[in-house]
């Protein structure tokens, strides 16, 4: 036992504390948004869901198994707490998710390590072959700035960089709270790769490889892979750039892999484009920060915000689950990020950033919502939940 009094450790896009209590909140409300949505005869079956402890990872299980009635299977790589150190957001996420599908008798399971190694996917077959059945539904939402290469053992790591020419953009200085100008220097032809190698398609094409090979998918399972595009003011660094340049590859595997799904098990593949939300890997990413506070608040005015739980309810209600076919755009994506680039929500957000400044931030944007979002990813500022009460750090999770 470790009862603690837990405050965030947060410095700039960072934070290495986490508030077991706020996460199980956090989490049982997203539960309760799911939930709400539950049709009469929920759709049963089997997901896999690939980067399932936050984010729309953690949004897709919970959409799964409590607004479908889905058994599922959760991968993730999350530290255990250990000594004065909590565990990670992921940890107490996941362990949060498992006590409430057990208190619903909703079947679920979860194993914790690399999703990007061999061993981690023999490990998911062999539960697959003696647990639940073949499964459904693949759900693909890894995060991750940094892979081992399965078949070279290289560490390789992603970067966050324009490609051909320096980008300077108005940023927000996470640390001081002050609107900024970053200049960002060209990744090289080696930066791209290696980018590529870690955040485009190939992770995805060795798991479905591997599902496919061992009899692991069910008849008409679907594969759905996470992207971002987003607006033009954050093109250079995002679209254009090296992520961009991933995301792309992803999109061509995907299409590839639709093919194959097809022929093999009369499945299906598609890239879901999914909206700007504060999650830990978006925080990170220079221009972005600034470009979601303002693009917040000018959603919340029209009343089409939507968090990665309302996102992933309408991505499940509306396109995923059989029998719905999917609408899909010119390159076969999905596009749930149509609310957020509608052309009056864009018109705003450019004319608000070209006035931004560290004086009228608060005023045009909503900075103090990004702030409290971000807090919120480590199980902080919840209503309800007492913080100067010490909690037990302590969590075990099934595995």
């Amino acid at each position: 036992m470790s009862l603690e009094v837990i405050n965030p450790r947060i410095r700039g896009f960072i934070c290495t504390t986490a508030h077991p209590t706020g996460c199980a909140a956090a989490v049982q409300e997203q539960i309760q948004v799911a939930s709400a949505s539950r049709p009469e005869a929920p759709h049963g079956g089997n997901a896999l869901i690939i980067g399932a402890s936050t984010g729309y990872g953690l949004a897709s299980r919970i959409a799964a198994s409590f607004g479908h009635g889905m058994r599922t299977l959760g991968v993730f790589f999350e530290k255990a707490p250990s000594g004065s150190r909590t565990g990670t957001a992921g940890w107490y996420n996941s362990a949060a998710f498992h006590a409430e599908a057990e208190a619903a008798a909703i079947p679920a399971s979860s194993i914790n390590g690399d999703a990007f190694s061999d061993a981690v996917k023999q490990q998911v077959v062999e539960r697959i072959k003696s647990g639940s059945g073949p499964v459904d539904l693949v759900v693909y939402s890894l995060a991750s700035p940094v892979r081992v290469h399965p078949e070279t053992g290289e560490t390789v790591r992603s970067v966050l960089k324009p490609v051909g020419e320096t980008f300077t953009a108005k940023t927000i200085d996470l640390g001081k709270d002050e609107v900024t100008q970053a200049t960002i220097e060209p990744a090289t032809e080696a930066e791209i790769a290696a980018t590529v190698t870690v955040m485009g398609g190939d992770d995805l094409r060795r798991w479905v490889e591997i599902l496919l090979g061992e009899g692991a998918l069910a008849p008409g399972a679907r594969v759905v892979a996470y992207s971002y595009i987003g607006p033009r003011v954050t093109w250079p660094i995002y679209r254009s750039g090296t992520i961009g340049h991933a995301k792309q590859d992803l999109e061509d595997t995907t299409r590839e892999l639709d093919r194959r799904l097809q022929e093999a098990v009369g499945g299906r593949a598609w890239v879901s484009v999914n909206k700007a939300v504060v999650t830990q890997a978006s925080a990170a990413i220079p221009v972005v920060p600034l470009y979601v506070s303002l693009l917040y608040d000018v959603m919340k005015e029209q009343g089409l915000h939507e968090r990665p739980i309302e996102q992933m309810v309408r991505l499940f209600n509306e396109h995923l689950v059989a029998p719905r076919t999917p609408a899909v755009d010119e390159a076969d994506r999905i596009r749930m990020d149509d609310w957020e680039l509608r052309p009056d929500i864009q018109a705003e957000v450019e004319r608000r950033w070209e006035a931004v400044t560290t004086a009228n931030l608060d005023k045009l944007s909503d900075y103090a919502g990004f702030k409290s979002e971000f807090r919120r990813l480590f199980g902080f500022e919840m209503e309800g939940v007492d913080y100067s009460a010490p909690v037990e750090t302590e969590v075990s999770l099934p595995l």
